[in-house]
């Protein structure tokens, strides 16, 4: 089975792509049929070499990719509503559980480093030295000696 599609061509950054007529299981950028135009996305220029091609591969039924098949409806050269050509994921629950699990699994050592925190100035509490009695002992020391 056929399919009009695109093939990315140009530098990293700098995407150009052309207008083919390729086998729909083969690889993208490697064999296709017959080269219909390209398209510009930066500039949104989209030419065909030949009108009459097009007009020929239609009449075929040859299948078209979302995205052609919307840059056709755009130009008027195909007469149909625009298609969906992408979905955006959406998070589902099990992703919100995981990330929620990851949050509170990280939380959790923290609350216990925060609870030993606070134990262990207790325990230190228990026999607190001011630098005045530190002073005196001190003090007394040297007239001891």
């Amino acid at each position: 089975m056929l399919t009009i599609r695109l093939q990315r061509t140009g530098r990293k950054n700098q995407a150009n792509f052309r207008v083919v007529v390729a086998e729909k299981t083969a690889a993208v950028s490697k064999k296709f049929l017959e080269v219909l135009g390209s398209y510009n996305p930066h500039k949104k220029e989209f030419s065909l070499k030949n009108g009459e091609r097009l007009q020929y591969w239609i009449s075929q039924k040859v299948e078209f990719s979302p995205t052609v098949h919307n840059l056709l409806v755009e130009k008027g050269l195909l007469k149909a509503g625009k298609v969906k050509a992408f979905n955006v994921p959406k998070k589902t629950e099990a992703a919100e559980n995981k990330a929620d699990a990851a949050a509170s699994a990280e939380a959790a050592p923290k609350e216990e480093a925060a609870a030993k925190a606070e134990e262990e100035p207790k325990a230190e509490e228990t026999k607190i030295e001011t630098p005045s009695e530190n002073s005196e002992e001190a003090a007394s020391e040297n007239k001891a000696e």
